[in-house]
């Protein structure tokens, strides 16, 4: 059994990872995964594809590989809503990120820092990545969403059954049931058993992740595999979209 949607790094010229691109599928496909790529385009990572033109490129030079071709969008960053539906449909399949989430008051608060904005509770930063959560599904037009339960820096030490009330997890689950959008369960940003068990139950489709930007991070889905067999979820079930279709195209 192969698995396709992985959110996986390479480095070119186009690129925020570490390994080139012919390395880094030559280890995926070494770890018995089938490769797909999916670097992040946006303005707002440090080395990510920042502009169309920069986007064709990455695009032409997936199409010469046996790959999936992905791409990983922030939701903050406006770069997505500037993709023409030509180019769209290049992509086997599309991903969606909760990097930073708009707060009420219109500032962001952003996921890989350790500064809460002044008075941000744990719930109230749950509240607000669900608000941004629903607004995702309704407008950005990606298949998956990654990682979907990572938390800026200073939460993640948490317990993140006691951060995630039991009707907070509903509501997310709901929201991916209703909007048909893909659940990645990260092997490097891990959600929780509970959390995805509530997913598998209320038949939201499930991806695996690896989220790899180094040799030792790319094809590894020993966490995400692991954990949707344990919950009964069989491989052949798992987001390919060459099987279960595109959402947002």
């Amino acid at each position: 059994m192969s698995w396709l949607p992985l959110d996986c790094h390479a480095h070119t010229t186009w690129s925020d990872g570490q390994l080139d691109l012919d390395r880094a599928l030559a280890t995926i496909g070494g770890r018995g995964v089938r490769p797909s790529i999916a670097d992040h385009v946006s303005h707002d990572v440090v080395g990510g594809i920042a502009s169309l033109e920069r986007l064709d490129e990455y695009l032409d030079a997936l199409s010469t590989r046996d790959c999936g071709r992905s791409a990983e969008f922030c939701w903050h960053d406006p770069l997505w809503r500037d993709v023409p539906a030509a180019t769209q449909r290049r992509f086997t399949h599309t991903i969606g990120s909760l990097h930073a989430v708009w707060l009420p008051d219109g500032t962001l608060q952003r996921v890989f820092t350790r500064v809460m904005a002044a008075g941000l509770t744990p719930q109230a930063y749950i509240d607000a990545l669900l608000v941004n959560l629903a607004r995702l599904a309704r407008e950005m037009p990606v298949d998956l969403v990654a990682h979907p339960t990572l938390l800026p820096i200073p939460l993640r030490t948490l317990p993140p059954e006691e951060v995630w009330r039991e009707e907070d997890e509903e509501r997310m689950v709901q929201l991916f049931a209703e909007s048909s959008l893909v659940f990645e369960v990260s092997s490097r940003y891990r959600p929780h058993e509970r959390l995805v068990r509530r997913a598998v139950d209320a038949g939201v489709r499930l991806s695996l992740g690896s989220d790899g930007h180094v040799t030792a991070q790319l094809g590894n889905i020993e966490f995400s595999l692991a954990l949707t067999r344990a919950l009964g979820v069989a491989d052949d079930a798992l987001y390919d979209p060459a099987v279960h279709g595109r959402r947002g195209i």
